[in-house]
């Protein structure tokens, strides 16, 4: 649970903006169990609006050509008695520009951790281009960039990197990415290009290991989607969670034929295939949240309130939840107005993501479908989805949606209301097109 930058502020986000968030997330979110703070893609980019056109972007670099914060966004990232700009931009012998910095993410971490929050970052597989360039020293090794570099590996989306090779080389980069990564107090690592086109085995065992050997507790988290299902046991074994789709934006369903930008009922079939691969440290991830205010800066369509009706906006969180879906906000923080906080954290919503044993697909009927989840203290989380264009009226006992939980009274819980409903024989409520009903059962 916790908080990525993507989704209000794409590439542009600056040391202020994300303090500002964090103080929010540890404020009103921390409480109710949401605790990562994520600063996603475009932290070592100088002049972030240049991305349409790569040729212009401006790295920053270090001395061994990793990524690191440009100084003039993070501030704080500026070694205390160290110049912050070891080499001058103007360097006409490179076709890629880059400033190698003196910078890191050490005081911005430990920050983030005296907020009793964990600090991640993004990044995307492979090795600066830049530094392949200029042919930089692997820090750590007798190892230099061109050694590691697979120039005909590129991702096909992305203009910064090139690939890895899987090599000792490869491995030693990897090694050093994540001993830097470490010492800047890195607690969530979301690795980009790498869990589908293409999915790339070999660069996430590298950086499985590289993360073994520094000791350090760090999620690993894959992007993007989707992770095809035959790859479930590769992933299990080394990462924590991985997008089981594109990327998930404020809309209800994608365009036919599309695949970007996924929306909310797109997920539902995914993680019915999914659910029996989630278990503790192993998580598929339905994508950020992107609720609430995309602004002022979102990563995909113009500056916004999320396009999601509020009923579609529920019925999102509540199939995240009951799915056992990482929950990661999108909306920027410091705009978060009453509505959207109320679904942010309410408890018993909560409860059931983080706390449900096993969660499944109960039925699919057309536009009708449920979701069952497991709870401790034999409670029995139960979602009702209506999926299509017209409302729905529901009339159905706790039997007819499934035998196993019997043909007798349950005491009931309204999730959404707040509310007991004392003991019941099933459901009988009318659904909103895109609504949903969350209901607790106690034997």
């Amino acid at each position: 649970m916790g908080w990525n930058s993507w989704d209000a502020y794409g590439l542009t986000i600056t040391e202020p903006q994300f303090r500002a968030n964090v103080e929010v997330l540890r404020d009103k979110l921390l409480p109710f169990g949401w605790n990562y703070a994520v600063i996603d893609e475009g932290w070592f980019f100088e002049n972030p609006a240049a991305r349409p056109t790569p040729d212009k972007l401006h790295y920053a670099i270090d001395p061994y050509g990793r990524y690191v914060p440009v100084p003039a966004r993070f501030p704080s990232a500026v070694v205390a008695g160290s110049p912050a700009t070891l080499a001058s931009p103007a360097d006409a012998t490179h076709k890629l520009p880059a400033t190698i910095e003196a910078t890191n993410f050490t005081a911005l971490g430990s920050w983030v951790h005296a907020q009793g929050l964990k600090f991640g970052i993004h990044i995307v597989r492979g090795i600066p281009r830049a530094a392949v360039e200029r042919n930089l020293p692997i820090e750590g090794s007798d190892f230099h960039a061109q050694d590691v570099a697979d120039t005909t590996d590129a991702c096909p989306w992305d203009p910064t990197n090139w690939g890895v090779r899987d090599n000792a080389a490869g491995q030693a980069w990897y090694d050093s990415l994540l001993r830097q990564y470490a010492s800047w107090g890195v607690d969530l690592l979301k690795v980009d290009c790498i869990a589908d086109h293409p999915f790339k085995l070999d660069e996430i065992e590298m950086i499985h290991r590289a993360i073994q050997k520094t000791g350090r507790p760090i999620v690993l988290s894959l992007s993007p989607g989707p992770t095809a299902l035959a790859h479930a046991a590769d992933v299990a074994r080394l990462a924590n969670m991985w997008r089981i789709a594109d990327d998930e934006w404020d809309v209800w369903s994608a365009s036919p034929a599309k695949t970007f930008p996924q929306g909310v009922e797109d997920q539902f079939a995914r993680l019915a295939a999914w659910a029996p691969y989630a278990k503790p440290g192993n998580w598929p991830d339905a994508d950020m949240l992107p609720i609430g205010e995309l602004r002022p800066e979102p990563g995909w369509g113009q500056p916004r309130s999320s396009h999601l009706t509020p009923d579609e906006q529920r019925t999102e969180i509540t199939l995240w939840s009951i799915a056992r879906s990482p929950l990661i906000l999108g909306a920027n923080l410091t705009l978060l107005d009453a509505p959207t906080l109320a679904l942010l954290t309410n408890r018993d919503l909560i409860a059931i993501n983080q706390t449900a044993t096993k969660s499944f697909e109960l039925l699919h009927q057309g536009d009708f479908i449920v979701w069952q989840a497991n709870l401790p203290d034999h409670k029995i989380a139960l979602a009702l989805f209506n999926t299509g264009d017209a409302p729905m009226n529901l009339k159905r006992t706790f039997a007819d949606l499934s035998p196993t939980l019997g043909d007798h009274t349950w005491n009931v819980r309204d999730v959404w209301a707040g509310k007991d409903l004392g003991q019941q024989h099933g459901v009988a409520t009318d659904l909103s097109p895109h609504a949903s009903l969350l209901l607790i059962l106690r034997p």
